[in-house]
């Protein structure tokens, strides 16, 4: 009889663990499909760096004090697109840039960050490894990131610059395998809070491989 309830309880750990990771990615694509309108918004507009930067610390502090209350409930969902959007809204500026330059450059890190995303987080699924370990490289990788780049706003260092956006694409990699292993092994059951961090692992990954690219080409 034990054995039974717990065979049952499995099951239901696990149906319960493949629904949050099915609604998790149904959300992710469509705030990336959202984000993408609200990025095309940004570039036809040709907004500038004060409004892309208003854009920005709105949506961290959406995501700070509004997401986290919000994502238990029905509330969650258009707290996420106005998140989503507006992050997607203030790329306008860096976009309008890179496809003014050298559009090849765009299209470059947009297939590159879909095969590194598609990649680490087919081969968590697949494999159902652990990679709950990363948590801790992933936060101090951040604060050490998040350092560096501040320092380097006063010293502009190019190799400086270079080398940051290399430790993001390190980073954000090893978060997309830690967050996609949390909702198999660590029980996160809150899809809206998981696609959100996937979403800002996705955007931060892009931008540093387009800045990479950018520079590598001369750009």
């Amino acid at each position: 009889m034990q054995m039974n309830t717990a065979v049952t309880r499995s099951q239901e750990a696990i149906l319960q663990t493949n629904k949050v990771i099915r609604n998790t990615y149904i959300l992710l694509s469509m705030t990336l499909i959202f984000s993408g309108f609200t990025a095309f918004l940004g570039v036809v507009s040709s907004i500038g760096h004060g409004a892309a930067l208003v854009a920005d610390l709105v949506a961290i502090g959406i995501l700070w004090f509004v997401l986290p209350r919000t994502a238990n409930s029905a509330a969650g969902i258009p707290t996420i697109f106005a998140f989503t959007g507006l992050l997607g809204f203030g790329l306008g500026p860096v976009l309008n840039y890179y496809l003014a330059v050298n559009p090849s450059i765009v299209m470059m890190a947009l297939g590159g960050t879909g095969v590194i995303f598609l990649g680490l987080s087919g081969y968590a699924l697949t494999t159902r490894k652990d990679f709950s370990f990363l948590g801790g490289f992933v936060m101090v990788g951040m604060l050490v990131v998040l350092g560096a780049a501040i320092l380097n706003i006063f010293l502009d260092i190019p190799a400086m610059f270079l080398a940051i956006n290399a430790a993001i694409v390190m980073i954000m990699s090893a978060f997309i395998l830690w967050e996609t292993s949390s909702m198999i092994h660590d029980g996160q059951t809150n899809y809206i809070m998981a696609a959100a961090g996937l979403f800002l692992s996705i955007l931060n990954l892009f931008q540093a491989l387009l800045h990479l690219l950018g520079a590598f080409g001369d750009d």
